[in-house]
């Protein structure tokens, strides 16, 4: 195994890891590397000003004290203050350490923490869609539809599994189909461009049904997500049922570019909650159809298994796996670790 130098040295117990989203905050407590997690419950974030209020919160319902912390929030992680994409809150680590009582702070990406959870998943949480993969150390990639859309890549080097954080929820996404350049002049553009994130995640599938329902020449009628969702799976809605198909079908696209780009024979990985509620929908063809459908490459994509990763707190999962074990991964924490 490598040597670890100061910058890289295991971070003390006991460890408070967190997963922050735009929209849900879910700690817990590793005691030592081999206690069971402390999970709390999850804490939403228009609740709380600041993310150290969160913390204090949480901490007041533990027995045990944290030195120190490992944060995975969406977004990139650059300078001393790092804003969330979306919600409000801005991470301080040097005002934690200021105010809180932890003495070392680790701050990743949250798909970091996603592509951490998919070197050790077990196949009771995982659902495979397709071909099944034996190679255990093939490249990987993990996908997140949620409140936006998460990409990272999983590569296996040096005895060590690389994560690997982008923003790859902001590429482009085009038409194709005769019924895409129907539904696409109602999709707003944001700087002239769709992007994947404007359709494949929560209000994604919102900005969908309002463009189905503009193609067809009807009013929406339906509000929220769930709603779309859940009148789509049950069949009791024209228009939710489509906008649910060619989610999936976008989904399939996007998650076939992000394969190619990563040359994940591991598999492309499906996480957050969207894909665990629409489970049924991605079964169907589309989704794998769409995926495989890379000419000239569709017979190496139909080699390369998808999975909805089914885990209630596989970010969670994942940071307790880098913290146990550090060595196993090589996370990179230069310019995203602060010390007392």
């Amino acid at each position: 195994m490598p040597e670890l130098n100061h910058s890289d040295a295991p971070l003390p117990f006991p460890i408070l890891i967190g997963d922050i989203g735009g929209t849900n905050a879910r700690f817990s407590i590793l005691a030592d590397a081999e206690a069971e997690q402390e999970h709390f419950p999850v804490v939403q974030t228009a609740n709380f000003e600041t993310i150290d209020d969160a913390i204090r919160q949480t901490l007041e319902k533990s027995k045990v004290q944290p030195r120190s912390a490992i944060l995975a929030m969406a977004g990139p992680v650059q300078g001393d203050e790092i804003p969330l994409t979306n919600c409000d809150w801005v991470i301080r680590p040097k005002t934690m350490i200021a105010n809180l009582g932890i003495e070392d702070v680790l701050v990743i990406n949250d798909f970091e923490a996603q592509a951490l959870a998919i070197a050790e998943i077990a196949d009771d949480h995982r659902e495979t869609i397709g071909t099944a993969s034996e190679n255990k150390t093939a490249s990987r990639a993990v996908l997140g539809p949620g409140t936006g859309l998460g990409v990272a890549g999983l590569v296996h080097t040096q005895h060590q599994w690389i994560p690997v954080p982008g923003e790859g929820g902001h590429i482009d996404l085009g038409p194709r189909t005769e019924r895409d350049l129907q539904i696409w002049p109602h999709l707003e553009p944001i700087e002239g461009r769709i992007s994947a994130e404007q359709v494949i995640c929560g209000r994604g599938l919102q900005n969908l049904y309002h463009a189905v329902c503009a193609a067809d020449g009807i009013e929406p009628s339906l509000k929220e997500p769930a709603d779309i969702t859940n009148h789509a799976l049950a069949g009791t809605n024209t228009q939710a049922e489509e906008t649910l198909t060619l989610f999936a079908t976008y989904l399939g696209r996007v998650a076939g570019d992000i394969a190619m780009i990563f040359m994940a024979r591991g598999g492309v990985y499906l996480s957050g909650g969207i894909p665990q509620k629409i489970l049924p929908a991605l079964q169907k063809p589309e989704f794998r159809a769409a995926f495989e459908d890379k000419a000239p490459h569709t017979e190496m994509m139909k080699t390369i298994p998808t999975h909805v990763v089914t885990h209630p707190l596989a970010a969670l999962s994942g940071l307790a796996s880098y913290a146990r074990r550090p060595t196993s991964f090589g996370l990179a924490t230069e310019g995203r670790r602060w010390r007392r």
